[in-house]
């Protein structure tokens, strides 16, 4: 554990370093790790954990493409793969990785196989917060503990194949043996994250929900429809608006931010690009300020959680998620977006070839 200084605020960490894999294997050497679900984080998170050496059985519904993907992963029926029910059984800590309608529906019955001392894991804090709505209160007798990676599942699996780690955040939300704090340590090292901070389920659940709604995907998706639609109405080609709004952003622009922050890109690009990015991003902050603080009071109000169980549970859902998404693909940016990754990929290949 190391005190961590964020922009002048000390935090705390753990790495590899104070919490070896080693330690987090000899710490869960007696547990069973019941991954429930096989969708979003099922996946990278069990894979992971079988690779670094940990007991990991999977739960899942038979007969669903979920389950014929595990049997592709290498998990084997009737010794690593098993039914919801009986993977719940099995398991000393019980990892709920299905979605959150899942969770609700699925709930009384991993509840009674959740006997007194066994542990309940989760990879987000949607559940416990608004337990009014999901109606998801554990036993007083488990562990309730939390390991949230800080991105998809399959970045996570993504990164731990080429020797990285997503950095996770964890959280204790019932210690009923003692040793709970150290168990979401262990499982967060077992499913490789780079690095982990320390958070509560609520702060989680705010700050996931927010960030998915706002700059991770909700605001990123509109901000790019708008500026596209903009050079659109101006004029240009879909071409060129689609390149210098999605393709210069995503294949340029954030991976050198990432590996070297804004203030790096501000300081190694062209004067023009400098000046505009600096004068305009004042604005840009004004502008959206009130509606990321509209987005954060209706996630602490539970409006979006109950948005979120009232559309997931309604059941045609799969149907209108589908219009709808194809109504995004079908639209013009994307279909150029389309057509941009493959002329990419084309020029790759011939690259590669050379």
């Amino acid at each position: 554990m190391a005190q961590i200084n964020f922009g002048g605020v000390d935090e705390t960490v753990i790495t590899r370093d104070e919490f070896p894999l080693a330690k987090a294997l000899e710490f869960l050497k007696d547990d069973t790790i019941a991954v429930i679900g096989y969708g979003v984080q099922g996946p990278g998170q069990a894979l992971n954990m079988r690779d670094n050496g940990f007991n990991v059985i999977v739960g899942q519904r038979s007969g669903t493409s979920s389950w014929d993907r595990a049997i592709k992963d290498g998990w084997v029926e009737g010794e690593t793969l098993f039914s919801l029910e009986e993977a719940a059984e099995r398991g000393t800590i019980v990892c709920n990785l299905l979605s959150d309608a899942g969770q609700i529906a699925l709930w009384p019955m991993l509840k009674s196989k959740l006997t007194a001392g066994k542990t309940l894991y989760f990879s987000h804090g949607f559940g416990i917060t608004f337990n009014e709505q999901t109606n998801i209160i554990p036993p007083a007798d488990v562990d309730v503990i939390l390991v949230a990676p800080k991105g998809s599942g399959t970045s996570l699996r993504r990164l731990f194949l080429a020797g990285g780690g997503l950095n996770s955040s964890f959280a204790v939300f019932q210690d009923a043996t003692g040793k709970a704090w150290e168990k979401a340590i262990a499982m967060g090292i077992g499913v490789g994250s780079g690095y982990l901070f320390e958070t509560d389920f609520k702060k989680e659940v705010y700050s996931d929900l927010t960030g998915e709604r706002g700059v991770l995907m909700g605001a990123l998706a509109g901000i790019i429809e708008a500026q596209y639609q903009v050079l659109r109405q101006r004029g240009h080609s879909p071409s060129e608006a689609f390149n210098e709004t999605v393709e210069e952003l995503t294949q340029s622009l954030v991976p050198l931010v990432g590996e070297n922050g804004m203030d790096w890109m501000f300081a190694n690009c062209s004067v023009t690009a400098q000046r505009g990015a600096l004068d305009w991003k004042g604005r840009f902050r004004e502008a959206t300020l009130p509606v990321l603080n509209e987005l954060y009071d209706s996630v602490a109000s539970g409006k979006e959680a109950a948005r979120t169980i009232e559309r997931g549970t309604t059941p045609n859902y799969r149907q209108e998620l589908d219009a709808e998404l194809k109504e995004v693909r079908d639209s013009e940016l994307w279909q150029t977006g389309a057509t941009v990754r493959q002329l990419r990929s084309k020029a790759a290949e011939k690259v590669e070839a050379v």
